[in-house]
Protein backbone atom coordinates (compact mmCIF):
# COMPACT_ATOMS: atom_id res chain seq x y z
CA UNK A 1 0.00 0.00 0.00
CA UNK A 2 1.67 3.23 -1.11
CA UNK A 3 2.19 6.35 1.38
CA UNK A 4 1.04 10.24 0.17
CA UNK A 5 3.46 13.03 0.98
CA UNK A 6 1.98 16.42 1.09
CA UNK A 7 3.67 19.59 0.82
CA UNK A 8 1.64 22.21 2.19
CA UNK A 9 2.03 26.13 0.50
CA UNK A 10 0.17 29.30 0.57
CA UNK A 11 -0.91 28.92 -3.41
CA UNK A 12 0.93 25.61 -4.40
CA UNK A 13 0.20 22.03 -2.65
CA UNK A 14 2.96 19.82 -3.63
CA UNK A 15 1.80 15.87 -3.53
CA UNK A 16 4.39 12.83 -3.85
CA UNK A 17 3.56 9.48 -3.33
CA UNK A 18 5.40 6.11 -2.61
CA UNK A 19 5.48 2.80 -4.82
CA UNK A 20 3.06 0.26 -3.39
CA UNK A 21 5.88 -1.34 -1.51
CA UNK A 22 6.54 1.89 0.37
CA UNK A 23 10.21 1.71 -0.63
CA UNK A 24 10.34 4.82 -3.09
CA UNK A 25 8.82 8.63 -3.48
CA UNK A 26 8.46 9.85 -6.52
CA UNK A 27 6.76 13.93 -7.36
CA UNK A 28 2.98 13.29 -8.24
CA UNK A 29 1.66 16.90 -8.86
CA UNK A 30 1.45 20.31 -7.70
CA UNK A 31 -2.28 21.96 -6.93
CA UNK A 32 -2.64 25.35 -7.32
CA UNK A 33 -4.91 26.65 -4.51
CA UNK A 34 -6.61 29.61 -3.38
CA UNK A 35 -7.18 29.45 0.22
CA UNK A 36 -6.34 27.08 3.10
CA UNK A 37 -10.00 25.78 2.65
CA UNK A 38 -9.30 24.94 -0.81
CA UNK A 39 -6.04 23.46 -0.31
CA UNK A 40 -7.66 21.33 2.32
CA UNK A 41 -10.49 20.50 0.01
CA UNK A 42 -8.57 19.74 -3.75
CA UNK A 43 -6.19 17.34 -1.46
CA UNK A 44 -8.93 16.11 0.20
CA UNK A 45 -10.62 15.34 -3.18
CA UNK A 46 -6.97 13.76 -4.08
CA UNK A 47 -6.91 11.48 -1.31
CA UNK A 48 -10.18 9.89 -1.66
CA UNK A 49 -9.13 9.35 -5.59
CA UNK A 50 -5.98 7.53 -5.16
CA UNK A 51 -7.73 5.61 -2.15
CA UNK A 52 -9.72 4.34 -4.74
CA UNK A 53 -7.06 3.23 -6.98
CA UNK A 54 -5.65 -0.54 -6.67
CA UNK A 55 -3.25 0.29 -4.94
CA UNK A 56 -4.91 2.26 -2.63
CA UNK A 57 -2.98 4.52 0.69
CA UNK A 58 -2.21 3.18 3.99
CA UNK A 59 -1.48 7.22 5.16
CA UNK A 60 -0.41 10.54 5.05
CA UNK A 61 2.98 12.21 5.82
CA UNK A 62 2.62 15.85 5.69
CA UNK A 63 5.87 18.32 6.08
CA UNK A 64 5.79 20.16 8.76
CA UNK A 65 7.82 23.47 8.44
CA UNK A 66 10.32 24.58 11.16
CA UNK A 67 13.16 26.45 11.88
CA UNK A 68 16.78 24.84 11.58
CA UNK A 69 16.89 24.64 15.34
CA UNK A 70 13.48 23.01 15.51
CA UNK A 71 11.51 25.39 17.47
CA UNK A 72 8.31 26.61 14.97
CA UNK A 73 8.14 29.70 12.47
CA UNK A 74 5.16 31.28 11.06
CA UNK A 75 4.04 28.76 8.97
CA UNK A 76 3.80 25.92 11.26
CA UNK A 77 0.31 26.76 12.54
CA UNK A 78 -1.03 26.94 8.83
CA UNK A 79 0.33 23.62 8.57
CA UNK A 80 -1.20 22.04 12.24
CA UNK A 81 -4.71 23.21 11.12
CA UNK A 82 -4.15 22.22 7.11
CA UNK A 83 -3.78 18.51 8.97
CA UNK A 84 -6.43 18.65 11.41
CA UNK A 85 -8.58 20.08 8.71
CA UNK A 86 -7.83 17.00 6.61
CA UNK A 87 -8.11 14.24 9.54
CA UNK A 88 -11.56 15.11 9.21
CA UNK A 89 -12.16 14.65 6.04
CA UNK A 90 -10.65 11.83 5.14
CA UNK A 91 -9.70 8.34 7.30
CA UNK A 92 -6.25 7.88 6.85
CA UNK A 93 -3.53 7.82 9.68
CA UNK A 94 -1.75 11.76 9.39
CA UNK A 95 1.55 12.29 10.45
CA UNK A 96 4.22 15.08 10.14
CA UNK A 97 7.19 15.02 8.26
CA UNK A 98 10.30 16.82 8.81
CA UNK A 99 10.11 20.11 6.49
CA UNK A 100 13.43 21.88 7.34
CA UNK A 101 15.81 22.30 3.71
CA UNK A 102 13.63 20.73 1.21
CA UNK A 103 12.52 23.23 -1.05
CA UNK A 104 16.54 24.45 -1.28
CA UNK A 105 17.63 20.29 -1.59
CA UNK A 106 14.26 19.74 -4.38
CA UNK A 107 15.52 23.36 -6.36
CA UNK A 108 19.01 21.69 -6.55
CA UNK A 109 18.16 18.71 -7.58
CA UNK A 110 15.69 20.06 -10.67
CA UNK A 111 18.43 22.48 -11.18
CA UNK A 112 20.79 19.64 -12.64
CA UNK A 113 18.08 18.44 -15.07
CA UNK A 114 16.50 21.74 -16.22
CA UNK A 115 18.02 25.38 -16.67
CA UNK A 116 14.91 27.21 -16.89
CA UNK A 117 13.51 28.39 -13.49
CA UNK A 118 10.17 28.87 -14.92
CA UNK A 119 9.92 25.23 -15.61
CA UNK A 120 12.02 24.38 -12.33
CA UNK A 121 9.09 26.26 -10.29
CA UNK A 122 6.42 24.13 -11.78
CA UNK A 123 8.08 20.69 -9.90
CA UNK A 124 9.64 22.20 -6.92
CA UNK A 125 6.72 21.59 -4.55
CA UNK A 126 5.78 17.95 -5.95
CA UNK A 127 9.63 17.52 -5.68
CA UNK A 128 9.75 18.66 -2.17
CA UNK A 129 7.35 16.59 -1.49
CA UNK A 130 8.88 13.45 -3.03
CA UNK A 131 11.99 14.27 -0.45
CA UNK A 132 9.29 14.68 2.62
CA UNK A 133 7.73 11.32 1.97
CA UNK A 134 11.20 9.33 1.12
CA UNK A 135 13.07 10.54 4.57
CA UNK A 136 9.79 9.24 6.16
CA UNK A 137 10.27 6.06 4.40
CA UNK A 138 14.13 6.10 5.26
CA UNK A 139 13.36 6.71 8.52
CA UNK A 140 10.51 4.05 8.73
CA UNK A 141 12.50 1.56 7.69
CA UNK A 142 15.93 2.24 9.86
CA UNK A 143 13.89 2.66 13.10
CA UNK A 144 13.75 6.30 12.96
CA UNK A 145 11.34 9.00 14.78
CA UNK A 146 8.81 9.16 12.56
CA UNK A 147 5.27 8.21 13.27
CA UNK A 148 3.73 4.93 12.25
CA UNK A 149 1.21 4.70 9.84
CA UNK A 150 -1.11 1.79 10.02
CA UNK A 151 -0.10 -1.19 7.42
CA UNK A 152 3.03 0.04 6.41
Amino acid sequence: MRVLGIDVGRRRVGLAISDPSGTLARPLTTLSVTSPADAVERVAAEVKRLASEEDGLVGIVVGVPVRLDGSPNSETAVVATFMTDLAARVPLPIVGGDERLTSVEAESRLATGERDWRRRKKKLDAAAAAIILQDYLDGRSTGGPEGPLQGT
